[in-house]
């Protein structure tokens, strides 16, 4: 019954996620989180492998058919700045982690910077059409958005974020439907450099690899399910979506800082 329900979350996530370009860990990993089955770190491990996965599948297949709207000379700077600071936000979590004497409270401070994210990224997006946004061209200001996307995303294991929309939004000007394409271009290219500095610093936690699969499996389905999903919606149904989805994680995660807290 368990590995059904995982498998639903991770393939509901990374449908979602490919509707939104939000990747599906933010919804996987507070979920998990409230189930208490894994360690911490097993959870931002196996998130950010169901996150690649679906990342994956939609940037390759949007490739493949010709249908992408990334456009490589302002996509790429965000990407592979933002896969440097995939590395560097996994090594400073692992830093935190065994800072404290349990990693619960680890937990704690990842579930508080993720609310103070979904708060901004929600108001953001409810008044975004009276936001005078802008479009910069310039090419260190670009690398250091990638680099904070990135470092942001992993340290919360949440492989990509909706605060990727509202960056993406607000910097470069771009549409929901290209944000959110944008969006999973640059979670693509941050989760493979999370999960190998994972392997080359020795961080990678004991976990089940069928499990793995599984999820691995729901995300790729997700993916494929989000992106036909993605093609029938138009922007503003997309951006109903996306607010509903932003105000229930607020609300899971209040609660599962409740329980870091120590509260229940």
């Amino acid at each position: 019954m368990l590995t059904i329900a995982i498998f639903l979350v991770c393939f509901f996530a990374s449908a979602v996620g490919a509707v939104c370009g939000i990747g599906g860990g933010i919804i996987i990993k507070p979920v998990l989180d409230s189930l208490g089955t894994f360690h911490i770190s097993v959870i931002n491990f196996l998130s950010s492998c169901t996150v690649l996965s679906m990342a994956a599948y939609s940037v390759l297949r949007s490739r493949r058919d010709r249908t992408s709207q990334i456009e490589l000379s302002e996509a790429a700077p965000l990407a592979f700045s933002s896969a440097a600071g995939g590395a560097f936000g996994n090594r400073i979590f692992h830093t935190l982690q065994m800072a404290f004497a349990t990693p619960e409270y680890a937990g704690a401070c990842q579930t508080v910077l993720l609310a103070a994210v979904l708060v901004f990224t929600l108001l953001y997006s409810i008044k975004k059409s009276s936001i005078k946004t802008l479009h910069i061209k310039a090419y260190l200001p670009k690398l250091a958005i990638g680099f904070s996307l990135g470092c942001t995303s992993s340290f919360l294991g949440i492989g990509g974020g909706p605060f990727n929309l509202a960056v993406l939004s607000f910097f470069f000007s771009m549409g929901t439907k290209k944000a959110a394409e944008n969006s999973l271009f640059i979670i693509f290219f941050s989760q493979i450099a999370n999960l190998l500095s994972a392997f080359v610093t020795g961080t990678v936690p004991e976990f089940s690899f069928s499990v793995m699969l599984l999820m691995a499996s729901g995300g790729v389905l997700g993916g494929v399910f989000g992106r036909r999903l993605n093609k029938i919606m138009n922007e503003s149904h997309i951006d109903l979506l996306f607010n509903l989805l932003l105000a229930g994680l607020l609300c899971l995660d209040l609660y599962n800082f409740a329980i870091y807290a120590g509260v229940y």
